[in-house]
């Protein structure tokens, strides 16, 4: 069982940036693939970013289209966490920001095939 614990949500002007934090508690958090995704109000889980293990001195990383060249996905495996940097906010951004850890070797894109998930925390961009 691997528990995640999102934190850094908040409320924030469309222009700024806020940095999100997904704490796990797996032992062996360098080898799980890890993703964010958001799902506003009446919407679907949407794909915002993975990172995948480190392989061969390459760490794969991916970003939804909607957030790329704005988000920053990254992990410290020191510290068992994965964060979300968040820049150039838009109203749209606004939903729940949930983090998710699947075993694969490589990071997942879709949520099914993600077999831990946090709770989620709360982001809303003010225009």
């Amino acid at each position: 069982q691997v528990q995640l614990v999102e934190s850094g949500g908040g409320l924030v002007q469309a222009g700024g940036s806020l940095r999100l934090s997904c704490a796990a508690s797996a032992q062996t958090f360098s080898n799980y693939a890890m993703g964010w995704f958001r799902q506003a109000p009446g919407k679907e889980r949407e794909f915002v970013a993975a990172t995948g293990r480190r392989v061969a001195q390459i760490t794969l990383t991916y970003y939804g289209d909607s957030v790329k060249g704005r988000f920053t996905i990254s992990r410290d495996n020191a510290k068992n966490t994965v964060y979300l940097q968040m820049n150039s906010l838009k109203p749209e951004d606004t939903a729940v920001y949930y983090c998710a850890a699947d075993s694969s070797s490589y990071p997942p894109r879709t949520a099914y095939e993600y077999d831990y998930w946090g709770q989620g925390t709360q982001v809303t961009v003010s225009s």
